[in-house]
């Protein structure tokens, strides 16, 4: 099978890469970092920037494609995000119409919209706030339009929160690191959902969804569950620390997060305290029943392997 993918020397990119060639498929990665080894079996690099690309040039590249995985996403700059996620996605439909038979979308859940609490299935209303959902969202309806007018068969995948060890946000190593100095505290009431999932996860829905008929025109969400109390108990265990005890009203962490989340070094945000304090959950019954979805890294084992890695980068500094 020839697989071309968007955004493949990026975090989850990468590992679906990985995995592709694993597999012995040829993968065709549309990239601006050239540095990748050409020597790879089975991995062609063509210089192409989505943003500067035009139409004719992206056909040409997507000739003889048999799945497109468009991975590129753009999560810091959003100035960017309309231009990638929306005006690129545009020209990159228009070039595979009738000309790769099936389009694999990786979106995000962030475009069901910032719920706090209840249950998220793939049939939830979208309400996307902020730039990047929003852009997010609209990308995702340019596949299933284009994929409507017969230009080729979709599916699209939303992630949680992906973490992996060699993951470019800082967030959880910061939580990590507050766990390990003891200064970590909950927010709100116990039984906060923790929604993540490990980046091979994500790799291993996305090769489902490129590969298996019964995937074309679905969409999936694709997440694990547990507790906040299980999940820094995880990390504790981790570092050899107990378990932190300490919990503060949400009221009185949102206001500290919306006065104060600004000042450089402050441990609270409003983004913060809605990841520590959400009770929302993202079922993912579709993608297991349809495409025989299971884990291939558990929360608890993601977690030790991100904590190992956090090790490893304080002994780096030290």
């Amino acid at each position: 099978m020839i697989a071309a993918v968007t955004g493949g020397t990026g975090f989850i990119g990468r590992k679906l890469v990985a995995r592709l060639l694993d597999r012995g498929d040829t993968v065709r990665l549309l990239t601006r970092n050239l540095t990748l080894s050409e020597k790879l079996s089975f991995l062609e690099t063509h210089g192409c920037d989505l943003l500067t690309a035009k139409v004719n040039e992206l056909s040409a590249i997507l000739d003889g494609v048999d799945v497109l995985y468009h991975c590129a996403g753009q999560l810091k700059d959003p100035h960017t995000m309309r231009a990638l996620h929306v005006d690129a996605t545009q020209k990159l439909a228009e070039a595979a119409a009738r000309r790769v038979p099936h389009w694999v979308q990786l979106s995000s859940v962030g475009v069901y919209g910032p719920i706090t609490r209840g249950i998220v299935t793939e049939d939830s209303a979208l309400n996307p706030v902020g730039q990047y959902e929003t852009t997010k969202a609209e990308s995702d309806k340019i596949v299933i339009d284009a994929a409507n007018k017969g230009g080729f068969s979709h599916s699209i995948l939303r992630p949680s929160n992906v973490f992996g060890a060699d993951m470019s946000n800082q967030s959880l190593f910061g939580m990590i690191a507050m766990i390990d100095k003891g200064l970590f505290f909950y927010i709100g009431k116990p039984g906060a959902s923790a929604n993540y999932i490990h980046v091979n996860n994500v790799a291993e829905g996305l090769i489902r969804c490129g590969t298996m008929p019964s995937a074309k025109g679905k969409t999936y969400n694709l997440s694990d569950h547990c507790t906040m109390e299980h999940f820094v108990g995880i990390i504790s265990d981790a570092l050899g620390r107990t378990s932190p005890r300490l919990r503060i009203p949400r009221a009185v962490a949102q206001l500290a997060g919306n006065t104060l989340g600004r000042l450089p070094g402050f441990p609270l945000t409003s983004s913060r305290v809605h990841a520590l304090a959400n009770y929302s959950r993202y079922p993912i019954s579709r993608i297991q029943q349809q495409l025989g979805y299971q884990h291939v890294v558990s929360m608890d084992d993601g977690l030790r392997e991100l904590v190992t890695a956090y090790k490893q980068r304080s002994r780096h500094i030290n």
